[in-house]
Parts: C-alpha cells; sequence; structure tokens
C-alpha cells in the first residue's frame, strides 16, 4: 500500500489524526488528574485535561478517512485477556519536559505489551506505518514541566511519590484526535473488549 502522502487514486483524500490506546476508567482519570494539579504546583508545566488521559498503545498519525474501516477490522481482531495495570512512579523526560505516570519494568503486565506488539504487527502488515520507537507505557500527565531548570535538576525529586494506581484494563481504543484551544480533544472511534470480558 502506498503511503498518503504519495501520488496515486486517494492521494488527496481527507485525512484523520489516529491512535490505538488504553483509555481509562472514570475514577482512574480523576486520581492521575489530580497528581497532575499537585505536580503543576510544584514543578509548574500544562496539566493534561482528566478527560484526555490515556496511554498509546499505537500512534498511527494522519490516515485516509478511507481507512478508517480496515482499522476498527484491526482492532476487532485483537484477543488478547485482561490485566490490571498498576502505575507506581513518576518520570520526566528533560528533552520534551513531560512529565508522565508509568510502570515499573518488573510490574509490567505480559498483557500490556502482547498488546501493543500485536497491534504493531497488524498494522504493519496491512501497510501502516507507526513510529519507529519501542513501546514505554506511560500516561502523560504535565506538558512543559521544569522548563527552564538546571541542567542537574531531578524533577521528579520535588514532588511526592505516586503511590499505587491500579487500573483494571478491559479494553482498548481507537481514537481520534481533534484540535482544540486547550491543546487537543479525542474522540473514541472504535472500542474492543479484552477477553474475559
Amino acid at each position: 500500500m502506498k503511503p498518503d502522502s504519495e501520488a496515486g487514486p486517494g492521494a488527496n483524500a481527507p485525512t484523520v489524526r489516529l491512535f490505538f490506546a488504553l483509555w481509562p476508567p472514570e475514577a482512574v482519570a480523576g486520581h492521575l488528574h489530580a497528581v497532575a494539579v499537585d505536580a503543576a504546583q510544584s514543578v509548574g508545566g500544562r496539566i493534561m485535561r482528566a478527560e484526555t488521559l490515556h496511554l498509546t498503545l499505537a500512534f498511527l498519525g494522519e490516515v485516509s478517512l478511507g481507512k478508517l474501516d480496515e482499522l476498527c477490522a484491526i482492532g476487532a481482531g485483537i484477543d488478547v485477556p485482561v490485566a490490571a495495570l498498576c502505575l507506581d512512579r513518576l518520570g520526566w523526560w528533560r528533552h520534551n519536559h513531560v512529565l508522565w505516570a508509568g510502570v515499573s519494568e518488573a510490574r509490567a503486565p505480559e498483557t500490556l505489551h502482547v498488546l501493543a506488539s500485536t497491534l504493531a504487527g497488524r498494522l504493519s502488515e496491512a501497510g501502516f506505518h507507526l513510529e519507529l520507537r519501542a513501546f514505554f507505557p506511560h500516561v502523560t500527565l504535565l506538558r512543559k514541566a521544569g522548563v527552564g531548570q538546571p541542567p542537574d535538576t531531578d524533577l521528579v525529586a520535588r514532588l511526592p511519590a505516586l503511590g499505587e494506581v491500579v487500573w483494571p484494563v478491559c479494553d482498548f481504543v481507537l481514537l481520534r484526535s481533534l484540535p482544540s484551544t486547550v491543546g487537543a480533544d479525542y474522540r473514541i472511534v472504535g472500542r474492543w473488549p479484552l477477553s474475559g470480558q
């Protein structure tokens, strides 16, 4: 399949910005948002809205609108068991000033990696182009956190421990990203249960 940017039939077709993700239950999103609000008081940054918090599984970027049915069929063909995800650590990426909540390596459920790798494999086989980076499960809490801090700053050391945020993962979604005056809005295009649901 030709990338949408190449010349050919449908090259000028409308596109949408899409990604597969885990969408947290309301209680989990609320808890993570409260952590973000507290963290912003200490380290600054733009707080991610509770209704936009998610964990990206596979980022597709701009995709032809005509590919939605194919993507939904790929989502419907995934069969992995449910899992409990325990977010238990905060991290900060200096290069892009993102503060995130993530999972200690020893506690990352295998199901989550199977889900992400299965999705990546099916999408690649179908000709979709994904970001070339290893899957690292995390939820972005703040953007522009710690801007202007000295090079040796340990931003996370200034924050209280995250504790444990238990997220029962029962399904995954395909999200459409829409521009917004406050960052981005996300609309669920499709949702698929994991095994046992």
